[in-house]
């Protein structure tokens, strides 16, 4: 029996790890939540396995061979938008173009794949805001996934830029944004464990207020605190090598991290778990 205690919060949750431990079922992205350490739970099936205590301890995933569209459930052989059937693809409201795009949504227009769907994710507020991933971005969330969205994206360091009534508007604000700061994560880069020590994001704030178009001020939010995401993390990958289960079903080997949606491997090894949502698996701990 391995024993392990992990801090949360400041206040110690215990855990017995045991060789032998089995999860299976299909698995969504990984949940998580704000604490002094970010505390990260898997989805195996109706089990949502915590992961922290697993770091530093030898595991298996087997991924076999079964993907079920994490929609409507049917089995497939090819999966969409990390998780989806084809049809629900081209149909659901959660694949909607401006979910990549906000800048084109068109619900506010009563335009929409699922008008009840669009009332609480595009008609609601939205914040734009300045994150620390790879480098300096700009992005769009909806104020209920504040601060998920950043956990998901690796960002060590985040800060609002403003917020708007739906998510139209903070795609526009986001556009006007673009020509001045990157709207994207090299998740490489996010994963080698860059330094934010000599990054303010106050000040970048302060200078991307200034080259808001005058109709969008008014959106732009007093809230200058920089929130802070410290991530489960013993050791960062040097050359990274991203796995695919397509290729190469079993993944064992110590667990050294999990940053934004990714399992850290010894070996610097990784991979994104939010791409394979759907995907039958098996967890074990093997030491």
């Amino acid at each position: 029996m391995q024993y392990m205690v992990v801090i949360f919060s400041k206040r110690i949750s215990e855990f017995h790890i045991l060789p032998g431990m089995e999860w299976t079922g299909n698995i969504r992205k990984m949940e998580s939540s704000y604490e002094e350490v970010i505390r990260y739970r898997l989805p195996i099936g109706d089990q949502k396995v915590e992961m922290n205590p697993l770091i530093g301890t030898p595991v298996r995933l087997h991924f076999r061979g079964v993907i079920n569209c994490i929609k409507c459930g049917r089995k497939i052989k090819k999966s969409f938008a990390q998780g989806y059937c084809y049809p629900c693809f081209i149909k659901a409201p959660e694949t909607e173009e401006c979910v990549l795009r906000p800048e084109l949504c068109r619900a506010q227009e009563g335009v929409a794949r699922d008008l009840e769907y669009a009332a609480t994710h595009c008609l609601t507020e939205h914040v734009v805001y300045i994150a620390y991933t790879s480098g300096i971005k700009v992005g769009v969330t909806r104020q209920s996934q504040v601060p998920t969205r950043w956990i998901d994206q690796g960002a060590l360091l985040a800060i609002e830029l403003a917020r708007t009534p739906n998510r139209y508007m903070a795609g526009q604000l986001e556009v006007a944004m673009k020509n001045h700061m990157a709207d994207k994560t090299n998740w490489r880069k996010m994963l080698y464990g860059p330094d934010p020590s000599k990054v303010d994001l106050v000040k970048e704030k302060q200078q991307m207020v200034k080259l808001i178009p005058e109709a969008l001020m008014p959106y732009v939010t007093a809230n200058n605190r920089v929130q802070k995401m410290v991530y489960p993390v013993n050791e960062y990958p040097g050359k990274i090598k991203s796995l695919n289960p397509d290729k190469e079903p079993e993944i064992s080997g110590l667990l050294t991290g999990i940053k934004g949606q990714y399992l850290l491997f010894s070996g610097d090894r990784v991979i994104n778990i939010r791409k394979y949502g759907g995907y039958l698996v098996t967890l074990q701990t093997v030491f």
